[in-house]
């Protein structure tokens, strides 16, 4: 029975062992809650709007960020696998620095899939409510592509040369790297971090602000406007803070540990985001049971766009 090698500097067994599992929480809490919003999309047509449109795009990002963090969690685990008599005498990331490089594109494209997809779901719901117009499948289909090749335009930059991809602290999942400190990769931060997340809060906040005001006036909200900014600013505000803090400091004063909490936060989004656009909402949850039951022919409520 092969005995796995030496752990990650800065960690210890429970660390690691309390890391994966969390992480394998994470990923398939957030698979399952976002696979319903997608289930409730596809088997549903009265659901097929443009408004929610963007909503699936959200849950298509955050079940790719879920994926991500389930093969972290596997790796994570698979040091373990010599409790069970399996032999795996991996430590570290076991699928090679290919592997790397593709598990930190698809992380960060997802990633920032999701949260623009936040910023334009804010954008849609200011103009249903404020400015009573209703967006057009040619513009939520614009926008949704948009969102995406966006994102993907931004990861594939690290694949290029400017920023780069490399092991987390633990070891067992790959990321942007933020400890080289050279002028590349500083630069790279603080554009991504402006385009990328100052820039979509900003929408954010704007949007369900104005939105807020203009339905004080008409009576109690029906729309929940601080929890999709909180979420946005908790939930990826670490990793911002920990990348500038990198772009400009010395990464050896925190420890590998402290390093890692900024992921675990991260990791959490999508369950966070699910139970807000999906399971507060009493529409997704009435259509996914009318879609799986024989009376499937029966209107769905007619507030069915007021997804909260």
């Amino acid at each position: 029975m092969a005995e796995p090698g030496p752990l990650p500097a800065g960690f210890g067994e429970l660390e690691v062992l309390t890391v994966g599992t969390v992480l394998l929480v994470e990923a398939l809490s957030g698979l399952s809650l976002n696979g319903l919003t997608i289930l409730s999309f596809c088997k549903i047509p009265e659901l097929r709007t443009p408004g929610h449109l963007l909503v699936m795009s959200l849950a298509l990002a955050d079940s790719g960020i879920s994926l991500n963090a389930l093969v972290a969690a596997m790796s994570s685990l698979r040091r373990y696998s010599h409790l069970t008599g399996v032999q795996c005498p991996y430590r570290r990331w076991p699928y090679g620095s290919d592997g790397c490089q593709a598990h930190g594109f698809q992380g960060f494209m997802t990633a920032l899939a999701s949260i623009c997809s936040c910023a334009a779901i804010a954008w849609e719901r200011y103009h249903r409510y404020c400015t009573r117009s209703r967006l057009a499948w040619s513009s939520a289909g614009a926008l949704v592509l948009f969102v995406w090749l966006s994102s993907a335009f931004w990861a594939a930059l690290p694949l290029l040369g400017w920023g780069h991809y490399d092991y987390e602290p633990l070891g067992t999942c790959c990321t942007l790297d933020y400890s080289r400190g050279d002028r590349k990769s500083t630069s790279f931060l603080f554009t991504m971090a402006f385009f990328n997340f100052l820039l979509p809060l900003f929408i954010t906040l704007t949007s369900y602000r104005l939105m807020e005001q203009k339905l004080k006036k008409s009576g109690p909200l029906q729309v929940n406007t601080t929890l999709p900014a909180r979420t946005l600013l908790l939930g990826w505000g670490p990793y911002a803070l920990l990348y500038l803090y990198a772009a400009s400091a010395d990464m050896t004063s925190i420890s590998p540990r402290l390093q890692m909490v900024p992921a675990l936060i991260a990791k959490a989004v999508p369950i966070i985001n699910a139970c807000h656009y999906t399971l507060r909402s009493q529409v997704v949850p009435r259509g996914v049971g009318q879609g799986l039951s024989p009376q499937r022919g029966q209107d769905l409520p007619r507030e069915r766009n007021r997804t909260q």
